[in-house]
């Protein structure tokens, strides 16, 4: 079975992240806690944050780590969330950028449930809501009836090593990229 791919570029990201925003918006969903989950989660967070004005809380997950981030293993949580806006309580929204096998986003709303007992509520906010997974988030932008691979524009840095940056910069003429002998000094 061949696995179909779904590519996007910066702007239709953010795009995508807006639309999620005015979702939660309309929804008339007031959250006092914005917890995101890393890696994937960390933009759709920050502009979320920016835009209704909560702190930002960042729990690091993680289970693709094999073969540049393309085969999921287990799911490691981190033991410590993040955060400038105090203990997460009341309302939470939850965001990441997808939801592909439902592992990830229901493990981590039962160890939030578990760990923040003064949490009221918890709804989660995804990108994509891959027909694949177990959980149906709260709110998506997508839904993807087929679990595309979907590849990120971030997913460049991936396998990108700082000399190769360097030496992409150069060859598009920016002059202020580092020469080999100036990456070489400490």
């Amino acid at each position: 079975m061949s696995v179909r791919h779904l590519h996007v570029d910066w702007e239709h990201y953010h795009r995508m992240i807006e639309r999620l925003a005015l979702q939660v918006h309309a929804s008339g969903y007031r959250f006092d806690s914005l917890l995101c989950l890393a890696r994937g989660g960390l933009r759709v967070g920050d502009v979320i944050s920016r835009l209704f004005e909560v702190p930002l809380a960042i729990l690091a997950t993680s289970s693709y780590r094999a073969a540049a981030g393309t085969e999921q293993g287990t799911l490691d949580i981190a033991e410590y969330i993040t955060t400038t806006g105090g203990e997460l309580h009341g309302n939470l929204l939850l965001v990441d950028d997808l939801v592909d096998s439902g592992v990830t986003l229901a493990r981590v709303v039962d160890h939030l449930r578990g760990r923040f007992p003064a949490l009221r509520e918890v709804r989660t906010a995804v990108l994509w809501y891959k027909a694949a997974s177990t959980v149906r988030p709260d709110y998506f932008v997508q839904h993807l009836a087929d679990s595309p691979w979907i590849h990120q524009p971030f997913e460049e840095y991936d396998t990108l090593r700082p000399h190769q940056l360097a030496a992409r910069l150069r060859s598009q003429g920016d002059a202020a990229a580092p020469t080999a002998a100036a990456q070489g000094r400490a």
